[in-house]
């Protein structure tokens, strides 16, 4: 059985929040003086999550002197305090995760530089773990980057083990930069089909064996059995290249690296 649970909606929060002050099971006990103005802050500062609005407002009111009347007066500044900081739309170890680094490889893939960045930062603020998010953009440089711009997967990379010697808060300044890099460079994923299709065939089909002539010939003697006979070096060809076959037999003309228009 999937449930699917939804944030609460603002006016749902503010309901349950001065129903919490006025309740004698909630904080009805305490005098306290709050605008409907700082009650809607406390609502849009807990992004859908009551239990965030009502520890908020507890923790206000529980931290706030009296005044002189022995009234606890609540303003925004101090329920903003309460809340410490605007709360992360997603448990880094929840399905919400899986959503949002969805969503971050996605932007990047879909060249928005601001939705990376966005996501990015909702993961961080979330608590997440940064090599993580460094490995999904060396992953992303590979895959969506490509031979289009193979620095990419160099400036990914290096950003990876940048991190690793950094350490938050600063690392987010090296993943924001890699993940912009990937978001705005030109894209081919010709390097990930080929991989694939070459993987699918070596599963799937008899592909022969390797031609002797590009096999390796390590003991002397080999070279009688056909190792490495005839074999062409291409640096002694003119341009570094000659004809010859690599595939086996089975399996020429197979195309698994096609070259898109990204790929200069």
């Amino acid at each position: 059985m999937v449930i699917r649970l939804e944030p609460l909606q603002k006016e749902d929060i503010v309901r349950i929040v001065k129903n919490a002050i006025t309740s004698k099971d909630g904080l009805g006990d305490y005098n306290i003086k709050i605008s409907d103005e700082t009650i809607e802050t406390i609502a849009d500062l807990s992004n859908g999550d009551v239990r965030t609005a009502l520890n908020g407002i507890e923790v206000a009111v529980l931290t706030t002197k009296m005044n002189a009347d022995g009234v606890i007066e609540i303003t925004n500044e101090i329920a903003a305090q309460s809340l410490n900081k605007r709360k992360a739309m997603f448990d880094k170890s929840g399905d919400s995760h899986y959503d949002n680094i969805s969503a971050f490889i996605k932007s990047m893939r879909g060249s928005d530089p601001d939705a990376s960045l966005f996501y990015l930062a909702r993961a961080l603020n979330a608590g997440e773990d940064p090599v993580f998010l460094a490995r999904r953009i060396v992953i992303s440089a590979a895959e969506d980057v490509g031979m289009a711009n193979p620095h990419a997967l160099v400036v990914a990379t290096s950003a990876m083990q940048a991190v690793t010697m950094v350490g938050m808060p600063e690392a987010k300044l090296i993943l924001a930069e890699a993940a912009v890099y990937n978001a705005t460079s030109k894209k081919s994923n010709a390097t990930y089909l080929g991989i694939n299709r070459a993987l699918e065939d070596v599963v799937n089909k008899n592909t022969g064996s390797i031609p002797m002539h590009i096999r390796n010939a390590p003991a002397e003697g080999m070279e009688q059995f056909g190792y490495g006979e005839g074999y062409k070096y291409p640096h002694d060809y003119p341009g570094h290249y000659v004809e010859q076959q690599y595939l086996p037999d089975e399996m020429l003309g197979t195309k698994y690296y096609i070259k898109d228009d990204t790929v200069d």
